[in-house]
């Protein structure tokens, strides 16, 4: 699975960094005074519009809701409810009309956005996503914190796990016990002890300890071995190899300078600042000099390991990753340095009762790797290699333990995201259950806040951008007509999963209790129930070797604002989490919906279709269906993209590029997406006729569509963040999502009549699909 269903989504998953806790009256205050805005805001532009539309009126008539007017001037029409009132507002807001939308469409659609938000001191950016996941989070709150007798055990577990971790008096009270314990159960961290000595050493083994830091703790150091669908046989599970994830966001900030070299820096220091409290605790005798030398070391190990894994623009191509192999070949080809495969393997799946097979089949996504790593390891001691192991698992822990550790890590989350203050701990409480149990606080999200009706309407909108995509295929000279049928074939036989899960709410369907029935936790013990989520993950995660792939698994819970496609499943999901303004609602316009939700929409369909998912058939196996010319041609389309977003320089980041190799699935996607979208709703207004215009704007239905599909993006960032997004966020910035996809699209330059050779309308534009 060359890319994880995780990264085929919409928006790249939430960056936050603490906040001084607001207090509820904060809270209220805050949230009273937006309202109060928006509705002045709103009386203001529906006063002067009805104003401007009175004094030319040729005739009045009511709207069919009865929930405010239309008010016909000629061929226009003015829609005066509140829904309408309130999505002027908001857009008119946005706005920046000091900007021509022909010169800078994103300033144009988001300038006013960008003037009147400022990025929270507990954030490393802030954006509209940022937004909804924030009042999400609020909701989250409300739900887990009522008390109610007649939850589902699922529902009481959820609850426990989330006062576990409100429980701030008893995880300051045990202060450095949990740790302490933890690293006692992995072998020790020889740089805190004075126990590590020749002996141990001698009775060590890296197979064992890998497989332990995989079974047990879900960690993925120095190896990253998982189980997951067989990219070439969609039905079945398979054994996989890759490398692994780094302690540092990506491999640069190991090599590079600048703001690179600051974080490095300051991750040393937090590495040793760790090490220390950690022998204090212990009630051992500081030797700084020492703790320094051996952390040292460990970033020189992490520093060969990331040198030997491959960069993202290196990882583009799932069919050139994809190498099967039986287990006794994988021993013969990659040595490891005598590294035992069957040994680790096996140690890990035993973990599961799961019994490795004489011949069992193993796909390795990173030959290079493996390769690059027998040169590397015998450089180093096993002394050094344990350390770096413990701090791996270490480093993931230190959220759940007292202030202190927190503090310790303070210099460097500030150098790496900017921020300077944490988040409230609430919301650090909420992120995590909802993230460890999606399902069970999917149920509690969408009993609180979900309209059912939005499903069938979500489910006739992705139906009508499916058509639009099947029609633009006919649009493509460079794709001949075999290949067009299977992309046809392929597009009409995606699956789709709106809002959420059915039997998450039916109480006589016991399903959702038993996913969690093996789970016991403590309102006493955050630090413990976090290790048993964690080697539960593991577990089911396993077991899946010897089972079937079920069809109908959701890849998400329902509580996020996100949208996903998986190229093994041929599957969209949109979690109930998105489904609300400005992406969609039953109450706005259907220019806002297409622009928002339905671009989404179409965005994920053309997943299926980018440079990784044209790989996969209509059943999701990796199989390649293109012929020779329309596989060659869409390379060369593709090349268009990749030099146009490569272009595109990002200041904020340091004046760095944007990668158009590493962005190209998700910029074909963006293209494809908003394409799509608004072929669909232009075949809605062939049939149904144009709707109504909204009050203070004078823009058509065609322009509300770009303005909509626009101010989804809105976003600020800061410095320290863009250097960070640039090297690991398979996305374009958000700026540069729109400006590239409408500057491909002569429909939006012939909406807002950019002439040709101006910023919006350049001479050369880039399609794929």
């Amino acid at each position: 699975m060359g890319k994880s269903e995780s990264q085929m989504d919409i928006m790249e998953k939430s960056s936050k960094s603490g906040k001084r806790r607001w207090t509820f009256a904060e809270i209220g205050l805050s949230v009273l005074l937006l309202l109060v805005s928006c509705a002045l805001a709103g009386l203001i532009v529906l006063y002067t519009s009805i104003v401007k539309e009175q004094s030319t009126k040729k005739s009045v008539s009511r709207s069919s809701t009865g929930e405010g007017q239309l008010f016909r001037s000629g061929h226009n029409s003015v829609c005066t409810t509140a829904d309408c009132v309130t999505a002027a507002a908001r857009l008119l807001q946005n706005m920046d009309d000091s900007v021509k939308p022909c010169d800078n469409f994103y300033q144009y659609a988001c300038g006013g956005w960008l003037e009147r938000h400022v990025i929270p001191e507990t954030s490393s950016r802030h954006s509209v996503f940022d937004i909804l996941r924030d009042k999400l989070e609020i909701v989250l709150k409300g739900v887990l914190e009522t008390e109610n007798g007649q939850d589902r055990n699922a529902i009481k577990k959820a609850k426990v796990l989330y006062n576990s971790c409100m429980n701030e008096t008893v995880i300051e009270q045990r202060d450095s016990q949990p740790l302490l314990k933890l690293i006692e159960s992995i072998g020790d961290w020889p740089v805190a002890s004075d126990a590590w000595n020749t002996t141990t050493e001698e009775a060590w083994s890296l197979e064992d300890t890998l497989a332990k830091l995989t079974a047990r703790f879900h960690k993925k150091a120095l190896l990253d071995m998982y189980v997951w669908t067989d990219d070439r046989d969609s039905r079945r599970h398979i054994i996989y190899i890759d490398q692994p994830g780094l302690g540092m966001p990506s491999r640069d900030y190991y090599f590079n300078d600048g703001n690179y070299k600051k974080v490095r820096e300051a991750y040393l220091h937090f590495m040793v600042s760790i090490a220390k409290i950690t022998r204090e605790d212990r009630n051992l005798t500081q030797d700084e000099d020492r703790v320094w030398e051996e952390m040292m070391q460990v970033l020189e190990l992490e520093t060969d390991i990331a040198n030997a894994t491959s960069p993202a623009e290196e990882r583009q191509d799932v069919t050139v990753l994809y190498y099967k192999t039986t287990l006794g070949e994988l021993q013969s080809t990659f040595s490891f340095n005598g590294f035992n495969w069957t040994q680790f393997i096996q140690g890990v799946l035993s973990s599961a009762s799961v019994e490795l097979k004489l011949e069992e089949e193993v796909v390795v996504y990173s030959s290079p790797y493996l390769e690059k790593m027998n040169n590397v390891l015998p450089r180093h001691s096993v002394r050094t290699m344990q350390n770096y192991l413990a701090w791996q698992l270490i480093i993931d822990r230190v959220n759940s333990l007292s202030r202190r550790f927190k503090d310790a890590r303070a210099r460097y989350r500030k150098t790496l995201y900017g921020t300077t203050v944490e988040d409230a701990w609430w919301r650090e409480c909420v992120r995590y259950v909802q993230s460890s149990m999606e399902n069970a606080v999917g149920a509690l999200y969408v009993r609180e806040t979900f309209a059912g009706e939005s499903k069938q309407m979500v489910s006739d909108l992705i139906g009508k951008i499916q058509k639009a995509y099947v029609e633009t295929l006919e649009e493509l000279s460079w794709m001949d007509s075999p290949s067009k049928e299977k992309a046809r074939e392929k597009a009409m036989a995606i699956k789709e999963h709106i809002g959420y899960p059915d039997h998450i709410l039916q109480e006589t369907n016991l399903k959702l209790d038993q996913e969690y029935a093996h789970l016991n936790f403590s309102e006493e013990y955050y630090f413990e129930n976090i290790l048993e989520n964690l080697k539960s993950d593991a577990h089911k995660s396993l077991k899946k070797l010897r089972e079937p792939v079920d069809p109908d698994l959701w890849i998400i819970g329902a509580a996020v604002v996100n949208a996903f496609y998986s190229p093994n499943r041929n599957q969209i999901v949109f979690p109930a989490g998105i489904l609300q303004p400005p992406f969609f609602s039953k109450q706005q316009h259907q220019a806002l919906n297409f622009g928002g939700i339905g671009m989404v929409i179409g965005h994920e369909i053309t997943h299926g279709f980018d440079d990784n998912g044209r790989n996969f058939d209509r059943d999701g196996n990796m199989l390649n269906w293109w012929s020779n010319y329309s596989a060659e041609h869409f390379k060369e389309q593709s090349k268009c993209m990749v030099q146009q977003y490569g272009n595109f320089n990002w200041k904020l980041a340091g004046g760095q590029n944007v990668s158009g190799i590493s962005t190209l699935g998700e910029n074909i996607a963006d293209n494809g997406g908003v394409r799509q979208a608004f072929k669909a709703y232009l075949k809605l207004v062939e049939t149904e006729g144009e709707e109504p215009r909204l009050p203070g704007l004078d823009m058509d239905h065609k322009q509300l569509f770009f303005l909509n599909f626009a101010q989804v993006w809105c976003g600020a960032y800061r410095p320290e963040y863009a250097s960070q997004s640039i090297k690991t966020d398979s996305h374009s910035p958000w700026e540069y999502r729109v400006l590239g996809s409408l500057q491909n699209f002569e429909a939006f330059s012939e909406a807002f009549q950019c002439q040709k050779g101006s910023k919006m309308n350049p001479k050369q534009k880039c399609r794929v699909w």
